[in-house]
């Protein structure tokens, strides 16, 4: 069972917020304390309360530190020593906070000019957000490792201070994170902080979330308290079992194929439970001449599909949309020609046959035992239907 953790950036994110909303979904921040305690970052705490942001109610959540820990900064180096020393950490959550800092150190590095080994995370650097960003990889564990997905997130407007000075809102790192994917320029304030740009970036797919089945929902309420919306981030947890509803259409261009490729393409497809498949020419860019690969699926095998065209054929991403069919009943009757006995299928509408059709296979045996032209059985056959 595919789940699925759907983020609204509400009120914006933050890697506190993160955390908040994943104890409010129900994870136990003992069992977050936990996995974190192998990190070498003394002298903090996860304190969790109840708040309400414009009458709604979520998690509250502070990682408490001791004042010589507040301000301390560290370097790129030093951070992936402290998260790949960390025995208490699972290795995907590894894995997912290195990535983040990374994120962050190379954006922090092009707003400034410097190579990621000359960076020293200031804000970022501190424990606070070592917990944050470690906390949030190990969140995602925890709830059964969702593929997580986020709605475009407001950047928020004005200026702060920060260890550089002045800085606009978004920073400039924020908003080096986020290039490339849809967000929402709006909001009064810090919404989106670095930490939770590089959060989305890296652990989440910014846009539309694909349909799900809403099992839980929970509130990671900010520090903040803003006069336009309210300060949280909800996140819903469920499963994708929608998906295996219903009639699919997943297509793809090729433009450097061979037609015994196609060929075989659309044989594995039918084999693997594909309704129909089909292969049209069409030209594309620059003039050339490709093709326009068509799959019919149910949604129980659209996984499975997709997973043949990407491996069987040349191209690099498919398109999938729900498609509506109205389809006529069908059966099978057999009738006698002149050479022996084939089937038909029948589509009807009620008790009215509609359409009939030889079945090619049958036809094509009893033409060639017989020794007459295939397209003699094929009308015999249509003939014999119609006599009853």
């Amino acid at each position: 069972m595919r789940k699925i953790l759907y983020l609204e950036p509400v009120g914006g994110i933050a890697g506190d917020m993160f955390l908040a909303a994943g104890v409010d979904l129900g994870v136990s921040p003992g069992d977050i304390a936990q996995a974190l305690s192998g990190l070498k970052v003394p002298g903090w705490k996860l304190a969790v309360s109840r708040a309400v942001r414009h009458a709604i109610s979520g998690t509250h959540l502070d990682v408490v530190l001791d004042e010589r820990e507040a301000h301390s900064h560290r370097a790129y180096a030093d951070i992936q020593r402290l998260i790949e020393a960390a025995q208490t950490l699972p290795p995907r959550a590894k894995e997912r906070a290195l990535a983040v800092f990374r994120a962050i150190g190379e954006a922090e590095a092009k707003v400034h000019g410097v190579s990621i080994e000359e960076i020293h995370f200031h804000e970022v650097g501190a424990v606070d957000s070592i917990v944050d960003i470690c906390g949030a990889a190990v969140v995602l564990e925890l709830l059964g490792n969702p593929e997580v997905y986020a709605a475009p997130p407001p950047m928020g407007s004005g200026t702060i201070r920060v260890a550089h000075g002045s800085m606009p809102i978004p920073v400039p790192a924020t908003l080096e994170l986020l290039r490339d994917v849809p967000v929402r320029f709006e909001g009064v304030g810090e919404l989106t902080t670095p930490t939770g740009a590089a959060l989305l970036k890296v652990l989440a797919r910014i846009g539309h979330a694909p349909d799900f089945i809403v099992e839980r929902v929970g509130y990671g309420v900010g520090t903040k308290d803003f006069k336009d919306r309210p300060n949280v981030l909800r996140a819903s947890l469920g499963r994708a079992e929608a998906r295996a509803e219903g009639l699919w259409e997943v297509a793809a261009n090729l433009d450097d194929s061979t037609p015994q490729l196609l060929g075989h393409l659309v044989e594995r497809l039918l084999e693997e439970g594909a309704l129909d498949a089909w292969v049209t020419p069409v030209v594309m860019k620059k003039g050339r001449p490709g093709h326009l690969l068509g799959v019919l699926v149910e949604g129980g095998k659209r996984e499975t599909v997709m997973d043949v065209v990407l491996r069987e054929s040349t191209t690099l991403g498919v398109r999938f949309h729900r498609v509506e069919r109205h389809a006529l009943e069908r059966d099978w009757v057999e009738v006698e020609t002149p050479w022996g006995r084939v089937r038909v299928k029948r589509g009807l509408r009620g008790a009215e046959v509609l359409n009939a059709h030889p079945e090619f296979e049958d036809c094509r045996q009893v033409a060639e035992a017989a020794g007459v032209p295939l397209k003699q059985v094929m009308t015999a056959a249509l003939a014999a239907l119609a006599r009853g």
